[in-house]
């Protein structure tokens, strides 16, 4: 596979002005590789394809196993009790040794704040000025994103975007575009009040990946559907995802990849807590577990695991960002967990608050420099200091 991650190289996620030389950041590079595991002499290329295309996990990493081909067979007339007690007792070995670097990863983050001391080291430093992450003086990014995976979570949209209005959040929907009719009206009004509204998929059936003849097939109609109904967002139903292949679908970004989670049907990570480019798309990662994780398979009642990963994601100025379902949050249970979330979130300072496609667009603007940029300041620089051998990113 080409890779398609190189645009996101560490010199290129921090983005120093004045530049710093090649030599300088390949240095800082090979001596922050032990972090990730990773021998000296590897390259930027194959860092990438390890840590953001999941190469880590073998070549057969995007296909489905056999039982989980047959699963999603028969899925449509099982049970759903059956179904979440099949999901909470698969026992799927990638799985298992993912959860040792669950609900957090710190390898990447920590390689790239060790790759920015190195440079400090080796250039004899007091301070750096970069393209600050985020608009403003704000620490991280905090979004919020809901899969509308059937009719009967459709008719919950209203509740879940007054519940969010009402405390001045905004969300992204994603809609399946063929598995139940688009309740149009709904999808205008939500767009009249701020929401953004995004495709999740053509059918949800577990086989928009089967193969890549009917991956094709389904993107024709996946890109005509999204470009009629003004979509520029996808997230791939159960997050079933071949970066190569998706290149093929007409998007500004995708919401199919997370930093770190083993309890989906292809388990693994890009290991990011920060937007970044997939060949001609950008990705925005789920950086937070998912709801109905979150409430029935580990069985929470409290936003607790939500916010230390906020925390966490603080620290190095990521972007958190939440998946959840109208669906699942039809459940009194989900329902309180995620009030509470928005409650305490609410309260909280220092974050910026953004629908999907706007942080895509700061993110590229930021990628090139762009200082004519609508989005405020994308071409604005930060300072990072070095105090006591640890880095201090400003605000």
């Amino acid at each position: 596979m080409k890779n398609l991650w190189s645009r996101n190289g560490p010199d290129q996620f921090w983005l120093c002005d004045p530049a710093i030389s090649n030599r300088h950041w390949q240095d800082a590079f090979q001596k922050s590789l032990p972090i990730l595991g990773l021998a000296g002499g590897t390259t930027t290329g194959e860092l990438l394809a390890f840590t953001l295309g999941e190469s880590r996990f073998g070549p057969g990493h995007w296909s489905l196993s056999l039982p989980k081909r047959l699963y999603y067979d028969l899925k449509p007339i099982l049970p759903r009790s059956l179904i979440r007690l099949l999901r909470r007792n698969y026992n799927d070995p990638l799985a298992e040794s993912i959860k040792d670097n669950w609900p957090v990863d710190p390898r990447y983050p920590a390689f790239q704040w060790e790759v920015m001391r190195q440079l400090f080291v080796a250039g004899g430093m007091s301070r750096i000025s970069h393209r600050r992450f985020w608009p403003g003086a704000n620490r991280f990014a905090f979004v919020l994103t809901h899969d509308v995976e059937t009719a009967t979570g459709q008719s919950f949209v209203r509740n879940v975007a007054d519940l969010e209005e009402g405390m001045g959040f905004r969300s992204s929907f994603n809609f399946v575009l063929e598995r139940y009719p688009l309740d149009m009206k709904l999808i205008q009004e939500l767009r009249d009040r701020g929401f953004e509204v995004g495709c999740h998929g053509l059918k949800h059936d577990g086989k928009l990946f089967s193969s890549k003849r009917e991956f094709i097939r389904r993107v024709a109609r996946i890109n005509a559907h999204m470009k009629d109904h003004g979509m520029v967002g996808f997230r791939a139903p159960l997050t079933h995802r071949n970066p190569e292949w998706m290149q093929s679908l007409e998007i500004e970004y995708d919401l199919s990849f997370f930093d770190t989670d083993p309890f989906e049907p292809i388990p693994g990570g890009a290991m990011s807590i920060w937007p970044f480019f997939i060949g001609r798309f950008i990705e925005l990662p789920y950086t937070l577990v998912q709801d109905y994780t979150l409430t029935s398979i580990l069985g929470e009642t409290t936003p607790r695991i939500w916010l230390e990963k906020v925390d966490f994601i603080e620290k190095y100025h990521g972007m958190a960002l939440v998946n959840s379902h109208p669906d699942y949050l039809r459940s009194e249970k989900t329902w309180s967990v995620y009030h509470q979330f928005l409650q305490t979130m609410k309260n909280r300072p220092g974050y910026w608050h953004a629908l999907p496609r706007e942080v895509e667009r700061w993110w590229r603007k930021r990628s090139a420099g762009d200082q004519e940029n609508p989005l405020e300041d994308a071409g604005a620089l930060s300072v990072i200091l070095l105090k006591n051998g640890e880095l201090e990113v400003a605000d």
